[in-house]
C-alpha cells in the first residue's frame, strides 16, 4: 500500500469504527506504520509518561484510548473528520518534548510543538489549508482545560476562542482526560466538573470579545 492508501484506511477506521484502536493496532502489527510519515506513531510507543497521571503507560497507549473516547462523541463535534484526526494526533508533540526532570517525565510545550508536527504530517497528504488549520488548532489548545482549572499562566482563553469552537475543544479535552487508565467514579466526576468550569470561563471570554467588536 502507498501512503495515501494507508491514510485512507486509517481515516476510514477513525470515522466508522466504534473502537478504532483495535484496527489501528492491527495496522501497526502489519507494518503499515514502519515508513515515514506514519512512523511518528512508533515514536509515541517509545515515549514514556509519568505513571501517576498516566497509568496506562506510553503515549501511544494513551492516544489509542483517547481515540476510542472520541469515537463515542464524534457526532457531537462540528466536523467529525477534523475531530477524529485531532484526537489521533493530539499528543504527537510528546515524542519531541518528553524528558525526565527531577526524576519525573515531563512534556512541556507538547501542545505547541504538536501543532507544528501535525501540520507537517497532514500536509504530506495534500490536504487543504483549512482542514489542516482546524486540526492543528484543536491540538494547539487541547491543554487549556488544565491550565484554566489550575490558574496557570499558560492559559490564553482570548486567543483560544478566536481559533477553535468551544464545544469542539471541550469534547477533545474531556476525551483526553478520560483516555487514561484506572479512572474511578470520582475521577470522572472531577473531569466533568473541570470541563464545566472550563466551558463557562471560555464562554465568558467569548462574550467579552463579542462586546468589543
Amino acid at each position: 500500500m502507498n501512503k495515501m492508501e494507508i491514510f485512507d484506511q486509517l481515516q476510514n477506521y477513525l470515522l466508522n469504527k466504534k473502537k478504532p484502536s483495535q484496527y489501528i493496532k492491527n495496522m501497526m502489527e502489519d507494518g503499515k506504520f514502519n515508513e515515514e510519515p506514519f512512523d511518528v506513531f512508533l515514536e509515541l510507543r517509545n515515549t514514556e509518561q509519568e505513571k501517576k497521571f498516566h497509568p496506562e503507560g506510553n503515549v501511544l497507549n494513551h492516544t489509542l484510548m483517547v481515540v476510542d473516547e472520541a469515537a463515542k462523541v464524534k457526532d457531537e463535534s462540528s466536523d467529525v473528520i477534523v475531530f477524529m484526526w485531532a484526537a489521533l494526533l493530539h499528543d504527537i508533540g510528546k515524542s519531541k518534548t518528553t524528558i525526565k526532570r527531577n526524576n519525573r517525565w515531563t512534556s512541556y510545550d507538547h501542545d505547541i510543538v504538536g501543532k507544528d508536527l501535525a501540520e507537517r504530517f497532514l500536509y504530506k497528504f495534500g490536504l487543504d489549508d483549512d482542514f489542516v488549520k482546524k486540526v492543528s488548532s484543536l491540538i494547539r489548545w487541547h491543554m487549556q482545560i488544565l491550565y484554566v482549572n489550575r490558574n496557570l499562566p499558560y492559559a490564553n482563553l482570548k486567543k483560544m476562542v478566536s481559533e477553535v469552537s468551544i464545544k469542539d475543544i471541550s469534547l477533545l479535552s474531556v476525551c483526553d482526560r478520560m483516555g487514561r487508565g484506572n479512572l474511578n467514579d470520582k475521577d470522572i466526576c472531577d473531569i466533568n466538573k473541570q470541563n464545566e468550569y472550563f466551558v463557562k470561563k471560555a464562554q465568558n471570554e467569548q462574550k467579552k470579545l463579542s462586546f468589543q467588536m
